[in-house]
């Protein structure tokens, strides 16, 4: 103990003498966790995996309940899976994300330092990603005048959504133009291995191209407004200049390979079943896809006697006092498990999107084909293997419906952080059952409210981006769902 008070004492003597004697109170006050001349290479990892890592916790934790793909069960209280939101619902991915969009713009500032056009594209693609899952979950957001700590700001404006799209899709197309093909990034890279791989920096820019169609379909409704249709046949027009995924090798993702630093975000398997169930919706609509992948996303039901019987979810929001007979379905852990891949941007997910603008006669092509790939795409995403005759199942044969598009493109992001409740709240689908126990007269919510830290630490902002919004709650639809 002596010891121990002797080393504090030192320890405390030393920093004193330091201070008084070698540097002003500027340089003690200086951000030691911020890289002063940082280099882009070397930012790129720590932002790919971190991301990743967040958008993989906030489909377990947010998408999985509210899009009735889990639920906490048994449970009779308030959850989010029966649409109880709390100003802490998005608090951690708001903090996180502007915590990363903080070292993107240091990326982005250190790559034209270094006049690398490579690294300050990839800046503008993860850039794009992390503010537009921003935008779709709150409406309007710190955006221009963010992460901009360095130039004075610590309480930046809330800029509008349409802006925040308008800048965005303008940025994917500068990036497209920038990225060199031919030139290998001079650092890691954990998506397209562009260090090494000589068609990474290529899939890169199809990544680039397809999340500007990604963001071009959710405000499909402002046509006229943006010029969104034109900006949409400008890239399936010219694949050429705007190249985008062709393949499931293309996917933009992260293999968790289980080896550190590359560790699965959720640290022990075992909690990601605990106090958990899936959903009844989730289970019964791959059953009736015939969906070979069951074994891979579920547990069987038991019944009292612990005994299988075959895949059966619960019925998220079900009635208050409800008695089941059954155990539920959970979740398969290995989806927890290394080595995974965490979906950014799947291309099945471009598939179903093709298909939607096909169908709607936005763009040229096939819809059923755009459709078709979009399934088979989905099951050997995971793995799985596609079956003969898939499509000979009524369920998925493509019958020109929106409505088939939209559930199956919501089969498809299954684990890619929030974009299941995106599309359901721009498109009304999949028809989600009401079996009794939701919150809010059972209306889904439309975004979430602002967390605590932008109410207290950014006040006079808030309230403008409140009233400018007509509201903080969330049943308020945001601009490009009115």
């Amino acid at each position: 103990m002596k010891k121990l008070l002797l080393n504090i004492l030192l320890i405390t003597g030393i920093g004193f003498v330091s201070v008084s004697c070698d540097r002003n109170l500027d340089e003690v006050n200086v951000d030691e966790s911020r890289i002063n001349e940082p280099v882009a290479s070397k930012l790129l990892v720590p932002i790919q995996y971190n991301m990743s890592a967040i958008n993989y916790m906030r489909a377990n934790d947010f998408t999985f309940d509210i899009m009735q793909v889990s639920l906490d069960f048994p449970n009779e209280g308030n959850s989010l899976s029966r649409y109880y939101v709390t100003e802490n619902t998005g608090a951690g991915f708001w903090n996180n994300s502007y915590k990363w969009l903080m070292q993107i713009s240091d990326m982005k500032k250190a790559a034209i330092r270094d006049n690398d056009v490579n690294y300050q594209a990839i800046a503008m693609v993860l850039n794009a990603w992390v503010y537009s899952n921003l935008t779709d979950t709150y409406g309007d957001v710190p955006f221009s005048e963010a992460s901009n700590l360095d130039g004075g700001i610590s309480q930046p404006k809330f800029d509008k959504q349409k802006d925040i799209y308008i800048q965005l899709l303008n940025d994917l197309k500068a990036a497209n133009s920038l990225f060199v093909t031919t030139k290998l990034l001079t650092g890691s890279d954990l998506f397209y291995k562009a260090e090494s791989d000589a068609n990474g920096i290529i899939n890169w820019k199809k990544f680039c191209n397809s999340l500007s169609l990604r963001l071009l379909t959710r405000i499909l409704k402002k046509n006229g407004e943006v010029n969104v249709n034109e900006r949409i046949q400008e890239i399936i027009n010219n694949p050429l200049v705007y190249p985008i995924f062709q393949s499931n090798a293309e996917t933009a993702k992260l293999n968790v390979t289980g080896v550190s630093p590359l560790l699965p975000p959720i640290a022990r398997p075992q909690d990601f079943t605990t106090g958990r169930a899936a959903s009844a919706f989730f289970v019964e609509t791959l059953k009736a896809n015939n969906d070979p992948r069951m074994a891979l996303f579920f547990g069987q039901a038991k019944d009292l006697a612990s005994v299988n019987i075959g895949y059966k979810g619960a019925p998220s929001g079900y009635t208050y006092g409800t008695v089941f007979n059954y155990q539920p379905s959970n979740m398969n852990q290995n989806l927890a498990k290394a080595p995974l891949n965490i979906l950014i941007y799947p291309y099945a997910e471009l598939q179903f999107t093709l298909a939607e603008l096909a169908n709607k006669g936005i763009i040229p092509g096939s819809a059923q084909t755009f459709y078709e790939n979009g399934v088979k795409a989905t099951i050997e995403q995971w793995g799985a293997v596609m079956p003969a005759n898939y499509f000979a199942n009524p369920v998925l044969a493509y019958d020109g419906s929106l409505s088939k598009i939209y559930l199956q493109k919501y089969v498809a992001l299954f684990f890619v952080d929030q974009q299941q409740w995106f599309e359901k709240r721009r498109t009304g689908f999949p028809i989600l059952p009401n079996n009794g126990g939701l919150l809010n007269n059972g209306d889904l919510p439309q975004r979430l409210m602002y967390p605590p830290n932008p109410k207290v630490l950014n006040t006079a902002n808030y309230q403008t981006a409140v009233q400018q919004m007509g509201g903080d709650n969330i049943n308020l639809k945001t601009w490009w769902n009115q």
